[in-house]
């Protein structure tokens, strides 16, 4: 048999070889690093036996789907480790994940001492370096294996699985784990391991189901990799919004108002009002939308004729009983049908197209309560919503304008290299989901398509992602965690109009559909907040800052002239305040910094003599005396602009 490898050469076997033996004959080193294999594109076992013409790669650690088999290996670990500190204890799943793994299993709760002699037992089993052997069971004898075993969970995941399935396990001596692969050949593979954290996690992420122990943890190839690891979650603790949002006073929670419910503290309730006035001057004044307001629910009456009841109802607020109540109510989960009417409150010509709706519009969701987290998934939110009336003849040049528009507030923001773009697609085999038919969501996918490869943005495609109206584009940032939430989306929307009896009346006077396009130019204030907090980690660009700037008197008998100092920053629309306590000048500069506030000018005698200010910044450090009117007129620039100014300097 003939197998062509990686790098194009080719070698020839004369009987049926494993992929492993095929890595050791190639080079002992590789034999060593050798994680999985990949076979015509498919990811297969080391034990895989290869016995005709094919391409083979050797994966390595180097390799993401070696990486995953290398680390799905340790979740097996961990399972064998926590098996022998808690017989009772019963096995869930054990996936990989991008950052390493977890396990979730049916125990009580751990705290840092049990995951640490759970992480010591992991050790002496990888120290053991017992091998793992695959082997396949009938179904009935596979399930018979795993309820005498006391393992409910995995025989549940058995009776799943199709009826033709190969049952697969994974024997690594005084462990038995169902496991369709790929793994390494032994636990001696491991070099480098850590538990990272315990948490609740629902089986199956159903909140019906019982609430189950996780484990999280990581594995490398290298004691040097998982320590720069280990730095780098150090790191995003520090920047997590839900640990530093709070820490700032930007927002909290309270068990009483409900989850998902988030305060927003009066600095962080100034940085939404900056971006959302911003966001409505930019569209308004220079984008062409005009200004809707409307309400916060309708009865279900509107939410059936534009399908949200068929295809959303269990994601809203419903208030009230269909069967006993005369009108039922629903908060809105969305704007579109609400600004559909303001569209039908008069009759429409084609040389009113294109019209665009922008509403600042606060939204409700009834997400699950597992899903809650700080700022980025809430069950009540702000967005920056908008809806476009077009003829299809300007449907694709107004879909352009929303991406534009969306990378100029991602550019202007400074996350724009932090995206990604998906086209968000129907799933065919899923007809009961979505309205309309097939060749509607062909062509308005295609055209979406297009547009993309036209403005040379590179994307991923999606199936069953789409709203079920029409397909999308998603624009998708990562959190700290690596876990990714939309933060724009515009959508083609080809079929709604004609529920609504939507219409405009053409240059022969017939009545005729227009394309609707459904886009956010920002997104959703709370998750963007969120976003920016852990981006620049609370250090943001000055004129998102809720104070930027704050005066400093040296002692109490400057406090005059500190107070003339800020009645000239406030003037010039500088968010200000004065530090009049009767604080040594040290502390108050340490404290104001810790409080990531972009300028402090410190104010004495001297300054009150020449009519100065001594400019201390988080960007440069101490940047000297400059006369009021130069530092009022740099920093008023640098907040008209919305300039980004990188930090030269840290201070201690």
């Amino acid at each position: 048999m003939k197998v062509i490898l990686r790098d194009g050469s080719e070698k020839e076997y004369e009987q049926p070889m494993s992929v492993i033996d095929i890595a050791k004959d190639l080079s002992e080193g590789l034999g060593r690093m050798a994680c999985a294999g990949e076979v015509d594109g498919e990811v297969v076992d080391l034990r895989t036996v290869i016995s005709s013409d094919c391409h083979l790669n050797i994966l390595t650690f180097q390799d993401e789907a070696g990486k995953a088999a290398y680390r799905h290996t340790a979740s097996h670990v961990l399972a064998e480790a926590v098996k022998r500190l808690y017989p009772e204890a019963k096995c869930a799943i054990g996936p990989s994940i991008d950052t390493g793994f977890y396990y979730d299993f049916d125990m009580p709760s751990l705290d840092r001492a049990a995951l640490d002699a759970i992480e010591a037992e992991m050790k002496k089993i990888i120290k053991e370096g017992k091998e793992l052997v695959r082997f396949t069971l009938p179904r009935e004898e596979a399930i018979k294996r795993m309820e005498e075993r006391g393992e409910p969970y995995k025989v549940e995941l058995i009776r799943d699985l199709p009826e033709d399935a190969e049952i697969s396990f994974y024997d690594q001596g005084d462990f038995v784990d169902l496991c369709a692969g790929p793994h390494l050949m032994s636990t001696k593979g491991i070099k480098a391991i850590k538990l990272i954290s315990s948490s609740g996690a629902y089986w199956r992420g159903n909140e019906k189901n019982k609430m189950l122990t996780r484990i999280y943890g990581t594995a490398f190839t290298k004691n040097a990799d998982l320590e720069a690891y280990l730095a780098h979650l150090e790191d995003i603790k520090k920047r997590d919004h839900n640990k530093l949002g709070r820490e700032m006073e930007l927002f909290t929670t309270v068990d009483v108002i409900g989850q998902g419910l988030p305060l927003l503290m009066p600095k962080g309730a100034k940085i939404i009002q900056t971006m959302q006035r911003w966001i409505e001057d930019l569209e308004d004044n220079e984008w062409g939308y005009i200004r809707t307001k409307t309400p916060l629910m309708a009865k279900s009456d509107l939410y059936k004729i534009s399908g949200h009841w068929d295809h959303y109802k269990d994601g809203m607020f419903v208030m009230g009983d269909e069967e006993k109540d005369k009108e039922v109510f629903a908060l809105r989960p969305m704007t579109c049908p609400f600004q559909y009417y303001v569209y039908k409150a008069s009759q429409k010509s084609y040389r009113d197209l294109p019209l665009r709706y922008g509403e600042t519009s606060t939204l409700f969701r009834n997400e699950d309560s597992g899903e809650m987290h700080g700022l980025t998934r809430v069950r009540q939110f702000t967005i920056s919503e908008g809806h476009l009336i077009v003829r299809p003849d300007q449907m694709v040049e107004e879909f352009k304008n929303c991406l534009a528009l969306a990378k100029y507030c991602l550019t202007t923001l400074g996350v724009e290299e932090d995206v990604t773009y998906h086209l968000s697609k129907w799933d065919p085999n899923n007809r009961e989901k979505y309205i309309g038919e097939p060749e509607v969501w062909e062509q308005t996918e295609q055209h979406i398509r297009e547009i993309l490869q036209e403005l040379n943005i590179p994307f991923t495609e999606d199936v069953g992602e789409a709203a079920f109206y029409g397909p999308k584009v998603d624009i998708n940032a990562k959190n700290v965690y690596g876990k990714e939430d939309t933060m724009i989306t515009i959508q083609w929307d080809a079929l709604l109009a004609e529920q609504f009896d939507m219409y405009y009346v053409d240059q022969n006077g017939d009545k005729v559909r227009p394309y609707i396009i459904h886009r956010t130019s920002m997104g959703c204030y709370e998750r963007t907040l969120a976003w920016l907090i852990e981006k620049y980690a609370g250090q943001f660009p000055t004129w998102l800052c809720p104070e930027q700037v704050r005066v400093l008197p040296i002692s109490e008998k400057y406090n005059d002239y500190a107070k003339k100092v800020l009645d000239e920053l406030r003037k010039n629309g500088i968010l200000a305040s004065v530090d009049e306590r009767s604080e040594k000048i040290g502390y108050k500069i340490r404290e104001t910094r810790l409080q990531r506030i972009p300028y402090m000018l410190v104010v004495g005698q001297k300054e009150a003599e020449e009519g100065v200010v001594s400019v201390r910044s988080r960007f440069l450090g101490d940047e000297g005396q400059k006369s009021l009117s130069e530092f009022i007129a740099a920093v008023t620039e640098e907040i008209r602009t919305k300039a980004i100014r990188k930090i030269e300097v840290t201070e201690n």
